[in-house]
């Protein structure tokens, strides 16, 4: 009376990214972060940026990049570089000065950026099968790090 007589395929959930990593309040640091999975930016960060996976500048978080390429970037600080991402969202107090790519934006009301906007229907980030491999995100190319 109750029973299935099609099986149904299994669904596969949608990635969930997450945070693994956390450059805080206070850190200053300057390098090259690369790999997979999330991090948030609390801090001053600049240097290159690379990510298979989530970054996220938080309301405290400054980065300095030519280029920030993630797969989801979310920017509540400020960003002065370009970002290439699949998707992009600036909070209200999010500030970006570049131009960004990305397949899909938003903004909240208040957000800020200074540059172009360039969407793409497919978009490749361009990032080496080594960064795309590692387990989790890495900082390299360490100096004059200090704190405030």
């Amino acid at each position: 009376m109750f029973k299935r007589t099609t099986s149904q395929p299994s669904k596969q959930p949608a990635q969930v990214e997450r945070v693994t990593s956390v450059l805080g309040v206070g850190i200053n640091w300057t390098g090259k972060l690369t790999g997979k999975g999330g991090v948030r930016i609390e801090g001053i960060f600049e240097g290159q940026i690379a990510i298979n996976g989530l970054v996220v500048v938080g309301e405290t978080g400054k980065v300095t990049c030519e280029n920030v390429i993630a797969n989801t970037v979310i920017v509540a600080g400020a960003v002065n570089g370009g970002i290439t991402a699949e998707k992009l969202e600036i909070r209200s107090t999010g500030r970006v000065w570049g131009d960004v790519t990305v397949s899909a934006f938003s903004t909240e009301e208040g957000a800020f950026l200074r540059g172009q906007v360039t969407m793409e229907e497919h978009l490749d980030l361009g990032m080496s099968e080594e960064e795309k491999s590692t387990d989790k995100p890495a900082l390299e190319n360490l100096s004059d790090q200090e704190t405030s």
